[in-house]
């Protein structure tokens, strides 16, 4: 009865009915059922599959407010949020039973439950409106009949199967990527097809290329776009350098990392006859050969950025351009855009000009090389790194006092063998050197921004950085309070107060746990055409420049530049054309970060793989109901200890406190504690290491 009536309502949704009405309808005669329709109408009214207004019933619509659409995060926890699109309500919780048939990252429509005093907004997921994936990569196995694909991904929950028959001659144990999915009914498990055979578990080429296809990122460039990178002529013509101002006689260098494979930006100074000096600050010029609207235009516009996964990066020009015509390699002609300053020895900007211009770069530096000229005094262009360096410290301390955060993440950098294993991890170290390049394109990207806002309602692409939820500043201030530091974000200035912090934390285990928090407390930063300014550097304007080579937006500034305010000619982006490219390179940008974290984390427990038994030291990095998180302070490899394996006690979640309390003996594992941890799981299929107390027993 009930599904006839379900089945009635669907064939005449819009309608509504009495109780006499659908009994006459379903031929429903005698006093018996009609007690049952009744009855039945009432419980489906309850289940809100109908709605009833009088005696009258018709097919419930939930209303429009209780519906929205977002983006799902699936949490590790097996739970989620929605982030809701264009709306100022918040995340939505997504209960893992609410899920339905959602992957991490779709595009999905969400009915809000009634709001409970005192509890996060809730919902149910009822329409994937769109997959953030076409495609899925993992590996392919086999059980007794029927074969399926495990997802690189851990946050892809479901194992997906695949026919027999759409296998691709891949083999139980290959990479493969997935396509053509179907998943309609959560009770069962998503059905795709294979559409690519990647290759060989465990090998450099087959992870790097396995990351790529599941982050959706272009390996290769399409035939079009290599056929016209080929037609580049790699010789300068005579009249283009006479239309620039020429450096080639000056000594301008770069300074890189040591793995660096293109070369955006150089330095060059020089002594004025007043004092002062001539900084030029040189960026490849890449809009002199990319033109937009070509082949290579089109398809660095759609990668948005280049990618760089360890051992091996996925460039968004191809390498006749990154790392060859464009790339500021030394000896060799280029063409640059460059800002040149007049500058004081205190670092005060006297006057600029921004020009095309050519160098020659006498010399690559690397960081480690520059750092060594700046210790020692010594060495190929040792004037010209300690003048900079001396101008830069100005800079950085007058950024510093009108209000620029000053945050560093601790990352770490691999030495791979000849398989592309990780022979060793090295933390990276931040120094003087490292300081110097920053503080210049810093000083050229806020120029290029103020120069082009000053004329007005020009459509620009700013990178802009909002201010910070308050709750977040609040719970970030509890925590580090109950850590012992000082902090009081309302003290004076925040960034003061923020960069106080910083240098307390300095050099300590939990510096990068802190360090951490302290960043997810932020705004994300993003491009867009509307200038609100950049938060976390206090600039009240600024942008991408100075990276052309590996970022679309400092080619769109190269662009708009020239047509602004160097050829004046041809006409600009429109503001639409220029907003609808910033959401997409910073969802580019996002993609990027996910690939790279997800790179830089395989690579990390490869390296743990063969050191089961093993202690090291660590630092609590997170605290949940059933564990705690820990980030190793050498690699900076994060894990689980499970609840269930700590000993001599049953331990609680305390949210206030951040910790995990023993019921007992009242012993607390905190955020941000030191502890000395055991190795005892690695599982490189789902990317998770599980650890113990060092004191506790296997």
């Amino acid at each position: 009865m009930k599904n006839q009536i379900k089945t009635f309502f669907k064939e005449n949704p819009g309608s509504s009915f009495k109780s006499k009405e659908i009994a006459k309808r379903l031929k429903i005669k005698d006093e018996q059922s009609y007690h049952q329709l009744k009855s039945d109408l009432h419980q489906l009214e309850s289940e809100q599959f109908l709605s009833r207004n009088g005696k009258r019933y018709k097919l419930y619509s939930m209303p429009e407010s209780n519906i929205l659409i977002g983006f799902f995060n699936l949490n590790d926890g097996g739970y989620g949020f929605v982030t809701p699109k264009n709306s100022k309500t918040g995340d939505i919780f997504i209960a893992a039973r609410n899920i339905n048939s959602a992957f991490h990252g779709d595009k999905v429509e969400v009915v809000l439950f009634a709001k409970q005093k005192g509890k996060n907004l809730e919902g149910q997921i009822t329409k994937v409106i769109e997959r953030k994936r076409k495609e899925i990569v993992g590996q392919l196995k086999k059980s007794r009949s029927f074969y399926f694909v495990t997802p690189d991904d851990p946050k892809i929950h479901r194992d997906i199967y695949v026919d027999e028959k759409s296998l691709k001659e891949s083999k139980t144990g290959d990479k493969v990527a997935v396509g053509n999915i179907s998943w309609e009914d959560r009770m069962q498990n998503p059905v795709g097809e294979v559409v690519e055979v990647i290759g060989k578990e465990g090998t450099l080429h087959t992870e790097v290329t396995s990351i790529a296809r599941e982050f959706g990122i272009a390996f290769l460039f399409n035939e079009k776009t290599n056929a016209e990178a080929e037609t580049i002529n790699l010789e300068i013509d005579e009249k283009e350098i006479g239309k620039r101002i020429d450096f080639r006689s000056k000594n301008v260098f770069t300074i890189d990392p040591v793995d660096a494979k293109d070369f955006d930006d150089a330095l060059s100074i020089e002594k004025l006859e007043n004092g002062n000096y001539k900084v030029g600050v040189h960026i490849a010029d890449v809009s002199h050969y990319v033109k937009a609207g070509s082949s290579i235009d089109k398809e660095a516009s759609g990668r948005g950025n280049s990618v760089y996964l360890v051992g091996k990066a996925i460039p968004m020009l191809p390498e006749k351009l990154s790392s060859n015509i464009c790339s500021l390699v030394p000896s060799e002609d280029r063409l640059t855009f460059s800002v040149i300053f007049e500058m004081t020895g205190k670092g005060e900007t006297v006057n600029h000009q921004i020009a095309r211009t050519i160098i020659n770069s006498k010399r690559r530096f690397t960081y480690e090389e520059a750092q060594k000229v700046i210790e020692s005094g010594e060495g190929d262009f040792s004037d010209e790194v300690n003048l900079l360096n001396e101008l830069a410290k100005h800079l950085r301390s007058k950024r510093m006092k009108t209000g620029s955060f000053e945050f560093f993440s601790p990352e770490v950098e691999f030495q791979l063998d000849e398989s592309g294993h990780p022979s060793n991890i090295l933390k990276k170290e931040m120094k003087e050197s490292n300081m110097l390049v920053e503080e210049f394109m810093l000083l050229a990207n806020k120029t290029i921004a103020e120069r082009i806002f000053s004329r007005g309602n020009i459509p620009f692409v700013y990178r802009v950085h909002d201010f910070p939820d308050e709750e977040k500043i609040t719970e970030f201030t509890r925590f580090v309070k109950s850590l012992g530091y000082s902090f009081n974000p309302k003290g004076g200035k925040a960034a003061t107060q923020f960069n106080q912090l910083m240098q307390q934390v300095k050099g300590t285990e939990e510096e990068s746990v802190i360090s951490e928090l302290a960043v997810r407390s932020m705004a994300k930063a993003i491009y867009s055409t509307k200038n609100i300014g950049h938060y976390g550097l206090g600039f009240k304007n600024y942008t991408h420049f100075t990276s052309p080579i590996r970022r679309y937006a400092d080619l769109l500034v190269h662009r708009v530049l020239d047509k602004t305010l160097i050829s004046k000619s041809g006409r600009n982006y429109s503001l639409d054309q220029l907003t609808k490219i910033c959401e997409h390179i910073s969802a580019t940008e996002r993609t990027a970060m996910e690939a790279e974290r997800r790179s830089v984390k395989l690579k990390k427990i490869q390296f743990l793989q063969n050191k089961l038994g093993e202690e090291f030291h660590a630092v609590i990095s997170g605290v949940v109901n059933y564990g705690i998180f820990v980030e190793l302070t050498d690699i900076l490899a994060e894990g689980l200890i499970r609840a269930r394996d700590l000993e001599g006690d049953f331990y609680v979640l305390d949210e206030k406190k951040y910790s995990l309390i023993g019921k007992r003996t009242k012993k607390q594992f905190r955020l941000g504690d030191k502890i000395t941890v055991k190795l005892v799981r690695v599982d490189l299929e789902n990317l998770e290491l599980d650890f113990i107390t060092s004191n506790s027993k296997i």
